[in-house]
């Protein structure tokens, strides 16, 4: 055809002068090249329009033959969170911390990371690492270092990870790589259990089995690192020589350059791992010894990510810590801890309420005393804060909750008071009079002209109350549709969707969830078919089902916003944001959700342990009611159902709190 077809010709030809082409201007996100003299004189340059950022035309590699230094400056979110939390327990506490200067050694710390209560905490916060911390349960800074090298493609490949926390626990025997390495490797190996975990341990391994120096098993490193078949060739008959001559057998030659090559590429080196390491450390003791600062900081850096604040806010609620909507006399511009359990909204997590309007309502409060009233709040705040679409913001996010009036009721009367607030406030401003004052002694025939309002003591609904709050929240923060409900949730879904969007399943997984249906979209294909995208959400995430054409058809009629439900679908990893693709539906009998519903508890076996035994019988004790409890204890082959005759309880957000306090987030997941 090629021959024979000019069209086709021209296609293939075009084609081949376009192949290899740059399609676009990438920029490494953290990479800065450097030079002792001016990069144009080395390299093109370009210089991009949004921001006015100086960017190299080649990238990096070609920038290193050249003899420039690239080097990356990673911006880590978690030292603004460290930071604002530190300056947090200064404020409450009067306690200043030095990070450098923590006891590398806190019991509370340790016991958290044992525990794999590590949302939150830098680098631990994923399901699957969480798990790995129970398994491993450090117990010292050495563990720390090692988890966060070991849970790498690489040594996970090699299943190292799980290896290195049965050793050191004692649950699987320590085995050399080879009988002959044994004695020769025992140095460079006994801190990591008989394992590889670091670079410099394959460094040293090729320095002491094949005779390298230094500088020729850092080119090793780097060479498998590339995994270039031809390379890694060429490296093996020099590595093998190397051992021959030391006197190594092939087989057991072969043994270590099969357990250093898959690892290689994807190891980090020793340095780095105690970096982060030290930052995994410094988050876990703040989350540990400091929990509110800590959640607080955590909440305002996520502030801006719904999924994300959802998962932490469920996680503070776990541990005992109560958030609460903004307030006008407390909030401040971002979350803020009070005393040892509270956390409050910042006021700049109102919808429609800037910076500028913040920083008016806690400027007045400062210089004229907190707020005692919605009208004393008019009285007293500038002009910039009375507008109506900001006022009308704070009334449903519940900044005035505190005052005693209801929303209802300020909703029917913010706008007129607003109307004379704004008039009146103009001529103040002028030095005429203040709103209550009057001009000099004169007084109003109107108080407060048209302040002295009654308000009525009526309040919407709940379910009414709970939609404007996460309208203009983002969130349900002072109730949830779903509380109360864990026991119903657990009785059929599979796990929670923080768990989805978290990384515990992967692409393609069948589960199913519960939760309440909080958005709605119906569509039409090109076709004509009818389909509907469903946001489902349960206390700790949220995440869009779809609903296809010959699923749609089935429950169409099912797919109603506000209902609790339960979607079994596959999970579809392939975009940025994970999707459930839906498969069935079904709407639970929420009739039977009272008392007489069993409470279902989902606990690992490896977790059971006398002083948990105990403590859970405390709770359920503590919590009694008329609900049967059944325990589903999950083994590594088998999960056995266990019905707890002596203990009936009563479901409530009291119980769930306590349970998942003791058990986990995910222990009333199903």
């Amino acid at each position: 055809m090629y021959e024979n077809e000019p069209d086709v010709k021209k296609v293939i030809d075009t084609a081949k002068g376009v192949e290899g082409l740059v399609r676009q201007m990438g920029v490494h996100a953290a990479g800065v090249i450097m030079s002792s003299e001016p990069i144009v004189d080395h390299a093109p340059i370009w210089v991009r329009h949004s921001d006015g950022v100086t960017i190299t035309q080649w990238d990096y590699p070609q920038c290193e033959s050249l003899g420039l230094l690239k080097m990356d400056f990673l911006g880590l979110r978690n030292l603004t969170i460290m930071d604002d939390a530190v300056k947090m327990v200064k404020a409450n506490k009067g306690v200043d911390l030095d990070l450098l200067s923590l006891p590398l050694d806190d019991p509370r710390t340790f016991e958290l990371l044992q525990r794999g209560d590590t949302l939150g905490v830098f680098q631990f916060d994923g399901g699957p690492m969480r798990s790995l911390l129970r398994l491993m349960k450090p117990d010292n800074f050495e563990d720390i270092s090692a988890v966060s090298a070991l849970y790498r493609p690489g040594p996970m490949g090699m299943d190292s990870h799980t290896n290195y926390a049965l050793r050191k626990n004692k649950l699987q025997e320590i085995t050399p790589i080879h009988k002959e390495l044994e004695e020769p490797l025992e140095e460079v190996l006994a801190v990591t259990y008989g394992l590889i975990v670091y670079q410099e341990q394959v460094q040293k391994a090729a320095q002491i089995i094949a005779g390298y120096s230094l500088g020729e098993a850092d080119i090793l490193r780097r060479v498998m690192g590339k995994k270039k078949p031809e390379e890694l060739a060429k490296n093996f008959t020099i590595f093998q020589s190397g051992a021959r001559k030391n006197g190594y057998s092939d087989e057991a030659i072969q043994a270590l350059w099969d357990v250093l090559v898959p690892f290689a590429g994807y190891a980090f080196n020793k340095a780095h791992s105690a970096a982060y390491g030290l930052v995994s450390y410094w988050t876990a003791y703040l989350k540990a010894n400091y929990p509110a600062e800590y959640m607080a900081a955590l909440l305002t850096s996520v502030k801006d990510d719904k999924d994300k604040s959802a998962i932490y806010l469920n996680e503070c609620r776990r541990m005992g810590i109560k958030v609460l909507p903004p307030n006008v006399n407390e909030s401040v511009h971002n979350f803020a801890a009070q005393g040892d359990d509270v956390i409050l909204f910042g006021l700049e997590a109102v919808r429609n309420v800037g910076t500028n309007v913040v920083e008016s309502i806690i400027r007045s409060r400062k210089a004229k005393g907190k707020y005692a009233s919605f009208p004393d709040y008019l009285d007293k705040v500038e002009a910039v804060a009375c507008n109506k679409r900001t006022t009308e913001s704070l009334i449903k996010a519940g900044a005035f909750d505190e005052m005693g009036h209801t929303r209802k009721g300020l909703t029917a009367h913010y706008e007129p008071m607003i109307d004379n607030v704004v008039a009146v406030k103009r001529k103040e401003a002028e030095g005429q009079f203040d709103l209550f004052g009057g001009m000099g002694e004169e007084t109003s025939d109107e108080p407060g002209f048209g302040l002295d309002v009654e308000f009525t003591t009526e309040e919407w609904d709940k379910t009414y109350l709970l939609a404007q709050e996460r309208e203009m929240l983002g969130l349900y923060v002072s109730d949830h549709p779903l509380f109360g409900l864990e026991h119903v949730l657990s009785d059929k879904a599979d796990a929670g969707i923080s768990q989805l969007t978290g990384g515990d399943f992967g692409d393609g997984a069948v589960v199913t969830i519960g939760g309440i249906i909080s958005g709605l979209q119906r569509k039409m294909t090109k076709q004509g078919n009818a389909w509907a995208i469903a946001t489902v959400e349960d206390l700790a995430g949220s995440i869009e089902c779809m609903f296809f054409p010959a699923t749609y058809q089935l429950v169409s009629t099912q797919l109603v916003e506000d209902a609790v439900v339960f979607v079994k679908g596959r999970l579809d990893k392939r975009e940025d944001v994970p999707r459930l693709v839906a498969m069935e539906l079904m709407v639970p009998d929420l009739s039977n959700a009272g008392t007489n519903a069993p409470v279902v508890l989902t606990i690992p076996a490896t977790r059971v342990t006398p002083p948990m035994v105990s403590r859970l019988g405390e709770i359920l004790t503590h919590h009694k009611g008329d609900s049967e409890v059944r325990i589903r204890l999950q083994g590594p082959t088998k999960t056995t159902v266990l019905r707890l005759d002596r203990h009936r309880v009563k479901p409530d957000p009291a119980l769930f709190g306590d349970l998942k306090v003791l058990l986990g987030p995910a222990c009333l997941a199903g």
